[in-house]
C-alpha cells in the first residue's frame, strides 16, 4: 500500500497539478500510519518547492510539517528567505536564537545564526517591522566580543537603510569609542596574520595532499632567508612524501636539499643527502638517474673529477646475479635494478669520458651502450665522429653500419646522410663501387616520401666521380621512385643536369618521358608541356612547339588554365599565321565546351564546326565572348573579299622557310570557276581533316605519320591535292 501511494504521488508531482496533488498528499497522510509519514512528507516538500506552486500553499505545507518535525525549522527559514518573506523569516530566526535548547541539524552555531540574523535585519530593514533591532544587535555585541566590529557596522547599516543618518553616525562614533582600546592589538594580530597567510595557505594545501612536491618547494621558498626553517622543511618533506604517491618529481626535493648545504659550503653534508637520495625507490628510473647526474655535476663544480667518474662507474654498474635473485624473490623490484640501462646516465657518463678519460675508456663506454641496445642515432653519430677525430675511419664506418642495421626509418635518416657524406668525402673515386652499393642500399630502405635528397646525393656522386650515363640513370630512377607531388621538381633537376652534360637536344626525350608519365599529375604535365614548347621555340622548331601546345590543350580547361591559353595565344601571334591562329581558337572553344559538359561539341580529330557555328553554339550555352573571339571576328574576312594571303606571319617576326613551314605555295593552280562551291554542301559546312599529335612530340624524332600521309598523297592526283588544300584554306571564310 505505501508503495502504491508513493508511485501515485510521484506521478502527480511530475504533472504539477497543484490542487489535485495537494489533496492527494492530504489523503495519503490520513490513510497511512504515522510510521510511513516521513517518506510522504519528504515527497510533499519536494513538490511544494517546485516552480509554479503558490508560495502561500508551500508556506502552509511547511507550517504543517513543522508540527510533525519541528527540528526542520531551518529548512522553513531557508524557504522563507528564497520566497522573499523577510518578516516571517526574521521572526522565525529570532525564535530560534531565543530557544536555548535548539540544536541545528545543519551544524550551524549560535554565533553563525546571530550573524545571519544581523545581516537579515540590516539588508531588509525597510521590510521588517515589529522587532527591536537595536536591542537585538546590542545583545549580540555583548555576547560575541570577537565580532563587535562587524556587529557595530551592521547596526549602523541598519539605520542608514532606514535613512536615519544621524543615528547611524552616532552608532559609528559609539563603536569607535568602544573598541578603541583594542585597536592596536587587533592591528598587530592582523599584520601577523597577513604575514603568515602564505604559510597558513600552504599548510592547508599540504594537509589536503602531503605528497604534492610543488607545495613543499613553495613552503621552502616562504622561509627564504631562514636556513634552519628551510632545512627542517626539507627534512619533513622527504620523510613525508611517498614517491609512489607523489604529485611531481620527488627527487627534486633531495637535489634542492643537497644544494642548500652546498650553497652554505657544506659539501660533506650535501654528499650525505645525495647518498641517501640514490637509495630511495622512485617511481621511474629517470628520477634516480637525475640524482646521480646531479651528484656528479656537484663533484665537477668542486674540481673532484675522479670522484665524478667514479660515481658514474658506480651508477652504471650492473647489479650482480645474487642481488637480482634476491629482488626477484621479494617480488618488489626497485628502480636501482634497472638503473644501468638508463640512457640519461650513459649519455652523461660518455660525455665525462670524452672530456676526462682516454680514447679506450670512451670506446668501452660506447660499446657498452651498443651492447645494452639503448643507443640513439645521435649516440651512433657521436661515436663515429669520435673515431674519425682520432683517424680511425674504417672503425667509424663500421659504427655507421651498425647504426643503420639497428634503427629503422625515420630514426635512421640522419645516420644515412652523415654516413654517405663522410664516406664520399673520405674515399671519393677510390671506392666508387662501394659507395654505389651504399647508396643503392640506402634508397631501398628509405620511404618514397623522403628519398629525394638521397637520390640527389647519389647523382652528385656519379657526376663528380662516376659516369654521366649512370648519373642520368639515377635521375631517371628518382623520377619513378619519388611521390607524384615531387616529380615535377625532380624532372626539372633532371632536365637541367641533362642539358648541362649532354646539351639541350638530349632533354627532348626527358620531356617526352615526363609528359607521357602516368605518375605525373595533369597540372604538372601541362607545366612540363609549356616548358617543352618553350624549348622547341628557342631552338626554332615552331611546328614542334605548336604540336606540343596542341597536345597539352586537352589538359587545359580555359576556365582555370588561362595562363596556358595566354601563352599559346602569344605564341601564335608571334610565330603563326591566320590559319594556325584560327585553329588555336577553334581548339580552345572545343576544349571549353567539353569541360563545361554542354551538348554542343564534336569528337576530336574528326570534325570541327565553322567559326560562326562554334560561336553561335557557345552563345546558346551562355558562354561570354572573350578576347580571343573578338580578335577572331576581326580577322574573319568580309563577304566577297579578295583571296587571303596564305603565308600570313606577324610583321614583328621574321621566320625562315624551314622553321615556319607556312610559306605560300608559289605553284598554286587556279581551279575552274565553281570548283569551290562544289566543295561545300547545301548548309555551307566544310569537313576539315584533322591531324593527331605526331610521335615526334614524345621524343620519336621520326614523323611516321607524316611519311604515311606523304605516301598517300603520291597516290592521288595533283588536282585532288590542291582541291583538298584549298578546302582547308577556305574553311574560315566560307562560313561567313
Amino acid at each position: 500500500m505505501p508503495r502504491i501511494w508513493i508511485m501515485y504521488l510521484t506521478s502527480l508531482t511530475e504533472q504539477k497539478i497543484v490542487t489535485r496533488t495537494r489533496r492527494a498528499f492530504d489523503r495519503a497522510l490520513c490513510a497511512l500510519p504515522v510510521t510511513q509519514h516521513d517518506r510522504i512528507w519528504k515527497l510533499y516538500l519536494v513538490f511544494v518547492s517546485q516552480r509554479g506552486v503558490p508560495i502561500e500553499t508551500s508556506r502552509r505545507v511547511y507550517t504543517r510539517y513543522l508540527k510533525y518535525e519541528p527540528r526542520h525549522i531551518e529548512d522553513f527559514i531557508e524557504f522563507l528567505l528564497r520566497s522573499g518573506l523577510w518578516q516571517e523569516a526574521a521572526e522565525r530566526l529570532a525564535g530560534v536564537l531565543k530557544d536555548d535548547s535548539f540544536c541545528s541539524i545543519k551544524g550551524k552555531t549560535k554565533h553563525t545564526l546571530w550573524l545571519e540574523f544581523c545581516d537579515l535585519l540590516t539588508n531588509h530593514a525597510s521590510e521588517i517591522s515589529g522587532l527591536n533591532v537595536n536591542e537585538i544587535i546590542r545583545g549580540g555585541i555583548r555576547m560575541f566580543s570577537d565580532e563587535v566590529g562587524r556587529l557595530w557596522t551592521s547596526l549602523a547599516d541598519y539605520y542608514i537603510r532606514r535613512k536615519l543618518l544621524e543615528k547611524a553616525r552616532d552608532v559609528f562614533e559609539e563603536g569607535m569609542m568602544t573598541v578603541v582600546t583594542d585597536v592596536d592589538l587587533r592591528i598587530e594580530r592582523l599584520e601577523h596574520l597577513i604575514n603568515r597567510s602564505p604559510e597558513l595557505a600552504n599548510c592547508v594545501l599540504l594537509r589536503q595532499n602531503p605528497h604534492n612536491v610543488e607545495q613543499w618547494h613553495r613552503r621552502v621558498k616562504i622561509f627564504e632567508g631562514n636556513p634552519t626553517k628551510q632545512i627542517l622543511t626539507y627534512t619533513e618533506a622527504v620523510r613525508t612524501i611517498d614517491p609512489m604517491k607523489a604529485v611531481g618529481k620527488p627527487h627534486t626535493l633531495w637535489v634542492a636539499f643537497a644544494k642548500l648545504y652546498e650553497t652554505h659550503n657544506d659539501v660533506a653534508n650535501a654528499r650525505v643527502i645525495l647518498d641517501k637520495a640514490v637509495q630511495v625507490n622512485y617511481k621511474v628510473v629517470d628520477d634516480l638517474a637525475s640524482v646521480w647526474c646531479e651528484w656528479a655535476e656537484m663533484e665537477i663544480r668542486h674540481k673532484n673529477l675522479k670522484g665524478a667518474l667514479e660515481l658514474m662507474r658506480r651508477a652504471t654498474a650492473e647489479p650482480s646475479a645474487e642481488v637480482k635473485r634476491r629482488v626477484a624473490a621479494d617480488g618488489n623490484e626497485p628502480v636501482q635494478i634497472e638503473l644501468h640501462k638508463s640512457l640519461r646516465l650513459w649519455t652523461f657518463y660518455v660525455d665525462l669520458e670524452e672530456s676526462l678519460g682516454t680514447l679506450e675508456s670512451t670506446r668501452a663506454v660506447y660499446e657498452r651502450i651498443l651492447d645494452l641496445r639503448i643507443a640513439t642515432p645521435q649516440i651512433i653519430i657521436n661515436y663515429a665522429m669520435l673515431l674519425e677525430d682520432h683517424k680511425y675511419f674504417e672503425d667509424a664506418f663500421k659504427v655507421y653500419e651498425r647504426g643503420v642495421k639497428i634503427f629503422k626509418y625515420s630514426h635512421v635518416k640522419d645516420i644515412w646522410v652523415t654516413y654517405l657524406s663522410k664516406f664520399v668525402k673520405r674515399y671519393g673515386k677510390s671506392k666508387l663501387e662501394r659507395s654505389r652499393e651504399l647508396f643503392e642500399h640506402a634508397v631501398e630502405m628509405v620511404p618514397a616520401e623522403v628519398v629525394k635528397p638521397l637520390y640527389l646525393q647519389y647523382a652528385k656522386l656519379e657526376e663528380d666521380f662516376g659516369l654521366a650515363k649512370r648519373a642520368m640513370r639515377v635521375y631517371d630512377q628518382a623520377t619513378k621512385a619519388i611521390p607524384a607531388s615531387e616529380q615535377l621538381s625532380m624532372y626539372e633537376i633532371y632536365i637541367a643536369r641533362a642539358a648541362e652534360i649532354y646539351g639541350v637536344p638530349k632533354t627532348r626525350e626527358i620531356y617526352a618521358q615526363a609528359i607521357s608519365s602516368e605518375g605525373l599529375p595533369e597540372k604538372d604535365a601541362m607545366k612540363m608541356c609549356i616548358m617543352y614548347a618553350e624549348l622547341e621555340k628557342s631552338l626554332g622548331e615552331i611546328d614542334r612547339a605548336r604540336q606540343i601546345y596542341l597536345y597539352a590543350s586537352r589538359l587545359a580547361d580555359p576556365r582555370f588554365e588561362g595562363d596556358f591559353w595566354t601563352k599559346w595565344h602569344k605564341f601564335e601571334v608571334n610565330h603563326g599565321n591566320e590559319d594556325t591562329f584560327r585553329d588555336m581558337l577553334r581548339i580552345k572553344r572545343s576544349v571549353s565546351a567539353r569541360h563545361s559538359q554542354t551538348h554542343v561539341f564534336l569528337p576530336d580529330y574528326l570534325q570541327k564546326p565553322t567559326v560562326d557555328e562554334a560561336m553561335d553554339q557557345l552563345k546558346r550555352t551562355g558562354a561570354p565572348e572573350d578576347e580571343m573571339e573578338a580578335l577572331e571576328r576581326q580577322l574573319a574576312p568580309k563577304e566577297n573579299s579578295a583571296a587571303r594571303k596564305l603565308g600570313f606571319v606577324s610583321s614583328s617576326i621574321q621566320l625562315s622557310e624551314t622553321a615556319s613551314g607556312l610559306i605560300q605555295n608559289q605553284e598554286e593552280i587556279e581551279l575552274p570557276e565553281g570548283s569551290e562551291s562544289d566543295e561545300e554542301d547545301d548548309d555551307g559546312k566544310v569537313e576539315i581533316a584533322q591531324k593527331d599529335v605526331p610521335d615526334a612530340v614524345y621524343g620519336g624524332l621520326v614523323r611516321k605519320r607524316d611519311d604515311e600521309e606523304a605516301e598517300k598523297e603520291k597516290e592521288t592526283g595533283a588536282l585532288e591535292r590542291i582541291k583538298r588544300r584549298r578546302q582547308g584554306f577556305s574553311v574560315m571564310g566560307c562560313a561567313c
